[in-house]
């Protein structure tokens, strides 16, 4: 293939990056990615593992003078978040994705990169390949739907995995080592509805140009909700004319922060879709002023047609849709105000839809404490029962606690500092990382998670410093070497 990615070393990093990215490779359609790494390994004669989650493990022995040394984990996940902007029109089951190199950045062009964690999967096929470094036994673990729930780390049959130092490579700050995380699940509400055939003009109200982000990474930021906003504008607008709901659409990931959300309101009356309309552009003024220095890019428009036939949702249901909507806990629900603001506990409302027999509002809840995680499940199920929706739960996975001591940490710092003359930092985020699974499988798995600098994730601004990238390559191999000669 042609590469576009050039002046950087070393330069088969990046081909790697290149190669991955033109393979789709979202959450559930991760065969293609996983065929791939065992055609890798097989090519250069490495020991390879595929499960039937497409789960892959490729060992490779230790370099001369290390074959003997403890073995480490290297990890990460090949699936990524497939988000795009309206209008961009990109197949993820069949589409790579399309890079742009600009000013020494890497982003995609309309759509999420998947650098989250593609990074992680190039680093690991480099230091497979590399014949020059120095390093202990490794054991590169490959684990799809990360992005839905840790999913294929769950079903890995981790009693493959002899090492007991694992460097996770999921985290998305230089500099910075993650060494304890938050534990998440998916909550789905759903509540069937009815429809009735209803005439009349139907007003489109779009909302879009939000900045969005990582539920877990970007939930302290003040980012706001899209599906949050559009029930605030249709709760004011049911409650003030006499419209129907005909659909919401918002969001489409539980773990992304939605940027966009679409609804349409049907009115018998003109004047009352006048009326609608005057409310919702004066919504949307009061809502822009509010946002302005948070959100500078918000839009929210309307569009009106005239003698529309429709299957409006039952007053009975609209009114439980809107005001579930309105009243949904999101965001950041505890911080730790010890530990400058660090967030506790947090929920976002990623997806709101209707649908032709039904209602979906779905949750990403976190909590770094298993008793608050507890709590929020508790709320979220007496939530569903006021507004009658079921809730289901699913796609659990445990935090990670801190350890006070960690040999691999202590090695990292001395690299860090040796290699770069700064301190790396250390420090807890509210995401989740598959560490806590690791952990809870492997008794006396020593692990950190670490990467290069990535921006935006889990939105079509994501991008990746190519320098950065670069840096981080030449930190895991000289951590590597000094694993090898301990």
């Amino acid at each position: 293939m042609e590469y576009k990615i050039t002046g950087y070393k070393p330069e088969k990093l990046f081909h790697f990056f290149e190669e991955i990215s033109a393979i789709p490779r979202g959450s559930g359609n991760e065969k293609g990615i996983s065929d791939y790494l065992v055609k890798f390994a097989k090519d250069r004669n490495l020991w390879v593992h595929q499960d039937e989650a497409y789960n892959v493990i490729i060992k490779k022995d230790g370099s001369e003078g290390a074959k003997d040394k403890p073995a480490v984990m290297l990890q990460g996940h090949m699936d990524m978040v497939c988000e795009k902007i309206a209008g961009v029109e990109h197949d993820f089951e069949k589409e790579g994705i399309e890079l742009v190199v600009k000013d020494g950045t890497l982003t995609a062009n309309g759509t999420t990169l998947g650098a989250d964690n593609g990074v992680a999967v190039a680093l690991m096929l480099m230091v497979l390949d590399d014949e020059d470094i120095k390093h202990p036994p490794v054991e590169c673990v490959f684990t799809t739907e990360e992005e839905v729930g840790l999913d294929g780390a769950k079903t890995l049959d981790k009693s493959l995995i002899t090492a007991r130092t694992m460097i996770n490579m999921d985290s998305e700050d230089e500099g910075i080592a993650t060494v304890s995380c938050a534990g998440g699940l998916r909550a789905e509400c759903v509540r069937p509805i009815k429809r009735e055939a209803a005439e009349g003009t139907v007003i489109q109200i779009d909302i879009s140009g939000l900045l969005g982000g990582h539920s877990g990474v970007d939930i302290n930021k003040e980012r706001q909700n899209a599906n949050i906003l559009m029930g605030r504008m249709l709760h004011s607008l049911m409650k003030n004319t006499d419209g129907k709901l005909i659909s919401v659409s918002g969001g489409s990931k539980d773990n992304a922060i939605p940027r966009e959300c679409t609804a349409s309101l049907l009115y018998a009356e003109e004047t009352e879709a006048a009326k609608a309309e005057e409310l919702a552009c004066s919504l949307a003024e009061t809502f822009a002023a509010e946002l302005s220095s948070d959100e500078p890019d918000f839009s929210c428009e309307m569009s009106v047609e005239e003698n529309v036939s429709a299957e409006v949702l039952t007053d009975k249901d609209a009114e439980a849709v809107v005001r579930a909507m309105y009243l949904a806990p999101n965001g950041v629900q505890k911080r730790n105000l010890k530990m400058d603001g660090f967030v506790v506990t947090s929920t976002n409302m990623g997806v709101a839809r209707t649908e032709e027999n039904e209602a979906k509002l779905i949750f990403a809840p976190r909590s770094s404490v298993a008793s608050l995680q507890e709590e929020m499940k508790e709320r979220l199920q007496l939530y569903g029962e006021v507004f009658g929706f079921e809730i289901s739960f699913s796609g659990e996975y445990p935090g990670w606690s801190y350890k006070e001591e960690s040999p691999v940490r202590q090695v990292m710092q001395e690299s860090y500092r040796e290699l770069f003359g700064e301190e790396l930092k250390i420090e807890a985020i509210h995401a989740g990382l598959e560490c806590g699974l690791f952990s809870d499988a492997l008794p006396g798995l020593d692990a950190i998670a670490v990467g290069p600098t990535l921006k935006d994730v889990h939105t079509p601004d994501e991008s990746l410093p190519l320098d950065s990238f670069e840096r981080f390559y030449q930190f895991l191999k000289d951590v590597l070497r000094r694993l090898a000669e301990r």
